[in-house]
């Protein structure tokens, strides 16, 4: 009978402790935490996507702004069409593309924060529901914090570089000068204003687009695979355009934060929101705080979908690639 058992069995004091699948240490500590995707791999994504989203919008960000600093400057477009024609005037096709260097500086470290983190806070508010829309308002708030943190300086270097006859030859003189004319502060003078347009702004955004997906993949979810690059794409623009217009004011004050002194506009004393509002208000009454709601829409509703869609395809390559890799080891 011996000869026929199986050799684990001819000695059983030297069997080892039946252990389960995972017990490694480090395996556990390198093992994808959420959606199948490990913190770097969520970072990758979020920059992707961000660079892709800013790079392909940036002409109609160009617009936005120029339009957007009216109350100040004497740069006097009242529509899309007059700014567009006067910016192809004066500085050709080049011009819509000032200041997209500092973006390209900015959105890849920003969007890699800003997705990570929310990723992170999605997972620790939502309480194993994927439903939860207050965890993920919540988790947008944080995540908009922390990568405006990281983007406001560049993006204060990008609108000035985007106005009509900007005084900076690029983003390296634009920094130079600031720091030496204005100091370091000048680079987060918006910053307060950023975090409180934004805040409302991703709350919005997030909430929408995870209520607009799973409705959009409830309809047909027979079909959902094949059509989930679409569904992104449709949710990340729902979102994005509602969220943009209900936070217009607060972009209009902003920029005119991040280019006062600069091309004949103001330059506020206290850099308080209220300080900005009066002066808005002031010259161009509540219209005023609506300036640029069309291309702002115009940018983030298409911006949105470009960048759900490529940061959801990115998720798709890493959880593909992590599953792989599984089933290798």
């Amino acid at each position: 009978m011996a000869t026929d058992a199986s050799p684990k069995f001819q000695k059983p004091d030297l069997l080892s402790v039946p252990q389960p699948p995972d017990y490694h240490l480090s395996e556990v500590a390198v093992s994808p935490a959420h959606d199948g995707l490990h913190f770097w791999q969520f970072m990758i994504a979020g920059s992707i996507a961000g660079m892709v989203e800013h790079m392909a919008m940036f002409p109609v960000d160009t617009i936005k702004t120029q339009m957007q600093a009216l109350g100040s400057c004497p740069l006097k477009y009242a529509s899309i069409r007059t700014a567009l024609g006067s910016i192809l005037k004066s500085e050709g096709i080049p011009g819509l593309y000032r200041g997209i260097g500092a973006m390209g500086l900015g959105a890849g470290p920003a969007h890699a924060v800003y997705f990570s983190v929310y990723e992170i806070c999605k997972k620790s508010f939502s309480g194993g529901n994927p439903n939860n829309s207050g965890a993920h308002a919540i988790s947008g708030v944080f995540a908009t914090v922390a990568s405006d943190a990281v983007f406001t300086p560049m993006d204060m270097v990008k609108q000035r570089l985007q106005l009509s006859d900007s005084p900076y030859k690029g983003v390296m003189d634009c920094v130079k000068r600031v720091l030496k004319e204005e100091g370091f502060k000048a680079f987060y003078a918006s910053y307060k204003t950023t975090v409180l347009m934004n805040a409302p702004y991703t709350a919005v955004h997030f909430a929408t687009y995870e209520a607009a997906k799973r409705g959009l993949l409830g309809v047909s979810p027979e079909s959902a695979s094949d059509e989930r690059l679409i569904v992104h794409a449709t949710a990340g623009a729902a979102a994005g355009a509602s969220a943009a217009l209900i936070t217009t004011p607060l972009d209009v004050v902003k920029t005119q934060l991040q280019c006062q002194g600069v091309c004949g506009c103001d330059r506020f004393k206290s850099g308080s929101i209220r300080d900005v509002f009066r002066t808005i208000l002031k010259k161009d009454g509540y219209k005023g705080l609506m300036r640029g709601w069309v291309p702002r829409m115009l940018f983030h509703a298409p911006a949105a979908a470009i960048c759900w869609s490529t940061y959801e395809a990115s998720k798709a390559f890493f959880q593909e690639l992590n599953t792989g890799s599984s089933s290798v080891t």
